[in-house]
């Protein structure tokens, strides 16, 4: 039997087939914490509670194409730093069916986001303040949420992940306090400014009508 004649013949059928979706943990920071998107559900199962977004993912779709799908259609986000974090397989993880979720996280500067094409029904809440939220958190999707953020924390100190949560010209403080933020604790400006001097690139601009003292202005500098 060549391959075309068992592809022909093989019955798809024989085996059940689990629902696939992907979930969004979007991050950011406002109000000097950072914050996740949530989306209150209005239909059951966990109607009233806050909830990832996310999408199903279509038979003709890759999983990263989902997840951009998912988060331009909640947002009105794309082209922001999006990354697979992990697949939840728990058998019982969702009371409707076999459902199978490739989550995802996305960084995003609060500066870059437009509140208007957001849904009335989503929210921005701390991460560190999610198990106070008195309606809870839908499925798995608290565990997820700290699963990205421990995921965040650990590349921080060899990667450039800060970056994404910063516009694309800061201050050095505005861009020392999100790795604070990320890394949960403060850091000695000397040593910080030393650790990032190759990563940034002096701009010819400086702050102007702030209280405080002018400071020069940085963008993230070009990978060679």
């Amino acid at each position: 039997m060549t391959e075309q004649e068992f592809l022909k013949s093989y019955d798809a059928a024989q085996y059940e087939k689990p629902s696939v979706a992907v979930d969004l943990v979007l991050l950011t920071i406002l109000d000097g914490k950072l914050q996740v998107l949530l989306t209150q559900r209005e239909e059951h199962p966990f109607q009233g509670c806050l909830a990832l977004p996310g999408a199903f993912v279509g038979m003709e779709e890759t999983l990263d194409a989902a997840a951009q799908r998912a988060l331009f259609q909640k947002t009105g986000l794309h082209d922001i730093y999006l990354e697979q974090l992990y697949t939840w397989g728990d058998v019982q993880r969702d009371p409707r069916m076999r459902i199978i979720s490739v989550s995802y996280y996305a960084l995003v500067p609060g500066s870059s986001i437009r509140f208007g094409e957001i849904s009335e029904n989503t929210v921005f809440l701390p991460v560190e303040e999610l198990s106070e939220v008195q309606q809870g958190i839908a499925f798995d999707h608290e565990r997820i949420i700290a699963y990205g953020r421990e995921r965040i924390r650990s590349k921080v100190n060899w990667s450039d992940i800060a970056f994404s949560l910063v516009p694309e010209e800061f201050t050095l403080p505005q861009l020392q306090r999100v790795y604070e933020i990320l890394l949960g604790q403060p850091l000695y400006k000397a040593n910080f400014r030393k650790k990032i001097a190759e990563k940034i690139a002096e701009t010819d601009k400086m702050t102007t009508g702030d209280a405080h003292r002018p400071s020069r202005i940085y963008r993230k500098r070009s990978s060679m």
